[in-house]
This record gives structure tokens, sequence and C-alpha cells, in this order.
């Protein structure tokens, strides 16, 4: 019964193999689908011959939009300091320049990802990329910190969708040893852009504190590509209100599941709250780091993510998924401790290629096992709540470190996020586990209400 087995196919070396999410519990599946079990089999919309490489048209498109979801934070984190200094605020609340746009996404993205299941995935993606890219330009003519904040949550709210619908849409459209593959392509170019906003937006910071907002203008071109090169991505399927919101249900309440979308949470908390927002406040404070320094410093982990996401499906052949998952929340730790024990900021770069490692290798892992166990027409929800958890680490963290700092100072931040990592990997051990069984039918699919 696949009501105690969730399926998720992952690539390796030879032919592919099916794996499964395992569970201690035996929950059932009502018989909403024929042979009474979820709908499992991949979009029709994907194809075997559909190949995962950077010259892919619709991984390009793919690409724009990743780049996208990961700028509007990224760009003016090296700013940071120079925009509490001119705008004169603590370093506590220049941090709510994070929160406020990751917050909207903890509220809208699941919302936004069941719109995409039943009305299409471009109707979804293109509004919300529209509107990032007018209210994130608007932010570079805010005169007031009050009007920054407030544009900075019409920003997000255009953002909620971005960062889900793109993995949702690599599930589309590869199956397979494929999708693994377009997953870590995916992360690889991520990562490039994690590198290339710090630097960018550090040195524009030095010409304004306000001109890394502009960059947001970088969504319009993002959304043109979009529509040139996603018409194979699914338009929508409305079925029945009741059976959608039940199978969803049965698919989230799994542990497995839950287990990874709290590891969406926690490694989010770990990035944006110690790295992100407190990493260049001790730069800046022990080092006297300018912002071009720290944006420097911060693509460090880039390019660290980009090398390692590019060779994760070698990593998960020999260590296996989980392994490679609990290995990279090691790592986080390692990499977390180790920056307030830095003598000089160059020494800074070896966590920071530390950290980049352990991004790679923890959220593409939850990402490619996520995206295996929907349905396609169930996988927006299901992405998309994890989208909202992974923007609730967002939202949590710089205030949850922030306290951290304000109690205890600021190598404490570090090293409770490198306690809070190791957590994590024990948690990853026991709660998710994979092993091999036999091949599996997918079920025949029930016809289209539309």
């Amino acid at each position: 019964m696949w009501g105690s087995r969730l399926g998720c196919r992952v690539g390796g070396r030879g032919p592919i193999t099916d794996y499964w999410l395992l569970s201690s519990d035996d929950y059932p599946v009502r018989p909403r689908y024929p042979h009474g079990a979820l709908n499992t089999e991949v979009s029709p919309n994907a194809t075997d011959e559909r190949v995962a490489s950077y010259r892919s048209p619709e991984l390009q498109a793919i690409f724009g939009v990743t780049l996208m979801a990961v700028l509007g934070v990224a760009s003016i984190a090296p700013a940071l300091p120079r925009i509490a200094e001119t705008l004169g605020v603590s370093a506590g609340q220049v941090g709510l320049l994070v929160t406020a746009f990751t917050l909207p996404g903890v509220i809208l993205t699941t919302f936004a990802g069941i719109l995409a299941d039943r009305y299409g995935r471009l109707k979804v993606l293109l509004p919300g990329l529209i509107l990032f890219a007018i209210a994130g330009t608007a932010c570079v003519f805010a005169t007031s910190f009050p009007a920054l904040i407030a544009l900075r949550v019409v920003q997000g709210i255009g953002g909620s969708a971005i960062g889900s619908i793109n993995v949702t849409l690599i599930g589309d459209l590869f199956v397979d040893r494929q999708r693994t593959t377009a997953m870590g392509l995916n992360a690889s170019v991520l990562s490039i852009g994690t590198a290339a906003y710090p630097a960018v937006g550090g040195a524009l910071a030095m010409v304004a504190w306000s001109a890394p907002f502009a960059l947001a203008l970088l969504a319009i071109p993002a959304a043109v590509l979009a529509v040139r090169r996603l018409r194979a991505a699914p338009k929508g399927q409305k079925a029945n209100l009741g059976d959608y919101f039940g199978d969803i249900w049965v698919i989230v309440r799994r542990r497995e599941v839950l287990a990874l979308f709290f590891a969406s949470t926690a490694i989010f908390i770990l990035l944006y709250g110690a790295y992100v927002t407190f990493l260049p406040f001790l730069m800046a404070g022990r080092f006297g780091s300018s912002p071009l320094g720290i944006g420097l410093l911060m693509a460090g982990l880039s390019i660290s993510t980009a090398v390692t996401s590019a060779n994760l499906g070698r990593l998960a052949a020999r260590l296996g998924e989980v392994g490679v998952m609990r290995a990279g929340f090691v790592v986080f730790a390692v990499g977390l401790a180790l920056i307030p024990l830095a003598p000089i900021v160059w020494a800074l770069a070896v966590p920071a290629v530390l950290l980049g490692f352990a991004f790679a290798t923890t959220i593409p892992i939850v990402q490619v096992l996520l995206t295996g166990v929907a349905p396609a027409d169930r996988r927006g929800a299901v992405m998309s709540l994890n989208g909202t958890v992974l923007r609730l680490g967002q939202t949590l963290g710089p205030p949850v470190m922030a306290l951290v700092h304000r109690a205890a100072g600021i190598d404490a931040v570090f090293f409770t996020g490198a306690i809070f990592a190791l957590f994590l990997a024990l948690l990853m051990t026991w709660a998710v586990r994979l092993a091999p069984t036999h091949p599996v039918t997918s079920p025949a699919r029930p016809p289209s209400n539309q």
C-alpha cells in the first residue's frame, strides 16, 4: 500500500532505481485514484528525452527565475551596515529589511502553489516577477526606513511564489536521473547568483546605499524568457477541492516529509540569521571591512555551493541522499563554529567555503526528495509548502539570532548556530531513511475536470 511509502526516484550510476521514504507508521491513503493510491506518476509534460544541461532552453528559463528568487536578499546584505548608518537604525532593526521581504512568502507561498496547480504555473509566476521588479525598483527612491520596509513587503508579495515554482517546474519537466541533475544544476546557478549579487550589491552600495535595490529590474527579462521557453509547463487542473486538500494532507503528514520541511526552515534560519545578517557586522566591527570586501568574502560561500551542487549526483551515488544531507549539517556546524575564531578577515574564507558545501548538500537534497513525493497535479502545493517553511526560516533567522546577539554577543550567534546544525544531523539520521524496493507501476490518472 502506498500509504506507508511515498515514492521518490533517485538517479545514480547505472540503471535508475526506485527509492522510497520509509516510515514506521502506516497511514492509509483514501481511494480517490484508481487502485486506492495517490497518483504519483510524473507530469505528462516531462519526458525521458528531455535532457538536463546548462544548454536546455527550459532550464535556462528556470535559471532566470531562480536568480530572481535569491536577488531580494543577497544583493542588499553587504549594504545593511551602510543602510543602518544612513537611516539611523540599529543592526537589529535593519535586519527587518530581510524579514519584511520574506514574511509575505510565509503567508502567500502555499496559496500561490495551490493556484499554480489549478490555473497553471505561468499564470502565477509572471505577475509575481513583474510586481517584484516594480516594488524593488521603487525602493531606490525611498527616503525613510518605514517607507523602505513597506516597499520590501510589497516586493516580498511579488516574490512569494518565485522560489517554489522554479523547483516545481523542474519536477514537471524532468524525470528520474535528469530531474536530479536539473536540481543540482539549478542549485549551482542559484549559487552563482548568490556569489555575484553580494559583490555587485556591495559595489553599488559604495555609490549609494539604495543602489542595490535597482537590481530588481532584472525580473523583467526573466519574465520574458519564461513566456518564451516554458510553454510546456502544466496549464493547471481544477480537481475537486475536497479531494485535492485531502490528498495533500495524506502526503504532508508523513514523518519524513515533516522532517524535510523542518530541515528547510532550519537551514535558512542558520543561513539568513547567522551568516547573511551577522557576518557583515562581525566583519565591519572586528576587521573594519568595507561593503565591497564583505560582498567578496560572502561570495566564497556561493562559489563553493556552485562547485558542490554541480557534483551532487556523484556525492549521492557514493553516500546516499540522507548520508550527503547528514554530512552537510555536520559541515554546517564546523563552518559556523570557525567564524568567531578567525584571527584575520581573510581567514573567514575557510568557513565560507565549508558553509557553501553544507548548503549545497542539504537544501537541494530536500527539494529532490519532496519533488518526487508529490504527483504532478499536487506538486505545486507540496513544493509551495516547502517554500513557505523555507521563508519562515528566512523570516525567523534574523530576529532569532538578534535575540542571541543581544543576550550573549556576536560570537554566540555562530556558536549557537553550530550546535543547532549538529542537532539537525542527528534528527535527519532518525527521521529520514531511504531504502531500495521493487519497481512501481504508476496507477492510472483520473480524467481531467477541466
